[in-house]
């Protein structure tokens, strides 16, 4: 069975709204948009092109957040993960896209995403799946199990507002299975849960 890895950049706090830009995710208002830009490194760039690379793996988004990339990335030039973006073989659970999807190789995973995500996964059970971001996407598959690996980059930072990662959810204990501190003080942890079941 395939094993769905969610990767978070988020605060000290919990918060993982709008780390990229100022203007990536202002929902309720939010203001402190692109709070992670100053706090990249070569040791992070490093440690996620590693991960992402160690395997093939296919990337799981929710609508926003798969319309964000897809407005950014394919136009990024020297950069290595435009090309490995571009070339991922990506998932978007949604209720109101329809085929086709702009970006080459995006599949519509459409309705509920709890089911949709557990189909694709009893059809394409080779298929590791990354989740990037994807705030209430991954909330629902946290609610039901679903994730196997928690790559958090932990930002020293707290912002005291914007949607929290882990608001609403109860996973119980995670064990630590990697960290990294980066030169910015980043901490890039791996969790995975101790439950034997996860799925």
């Amino acid at each position: 069975m395939s094993g769905i890895v969610a990767v978070v950049s988020v605060t000290l706090d919990g918060v993982m709204q709008g780390p990229g830009r100022a203007d990536e995710d202002t929902r309720d208002g939010f203001e402190a948009g692109g709070w992670a830009g100053g706090f990249a490194d070569a040791v992070q760039g490093r440690v996620i092109g590693e991960h992402m690379a160690a395997r093939e793996r296919a990337l799981l988004f929710g609508r926003r957040t798969y319309a964000d990339f897809y407005g950014y990335w394919p136009e990024q030039r020297d950069n290595p993960f435009t090309d490995v973006l571009n070339k991922a073989e990506k998932f978007v659970v949604s209720r109101t896209l329809s085929e086709p999807l702009p970006w080459q190789h995006s599949t519509l995973l459409w309705g509920d995403a709890v089911t949709a995500v557990r189909q694709l996964r009893a059809a394409r059970p080779e298929l590791d799946l990354v989740v990037l971001g994807s705030g209430a996407l991954l909330r629902s598959l946290m609610g039901a199990g679903m994730i196997d690996e928690y790559l958090l980059q932990i930002h020293p930072l707290v912002l005291g507002t914007g949607q929290r990662l882990f608001d609403g959810v109860d996973l119980g204990e995670l064990r630590l299975v990697e960290s990294v501190t980066t030169t910015t003080g980043v901490i890039i942890a791996t969790y995975r849960p101790t439950a034997e079941e996860s799925r």
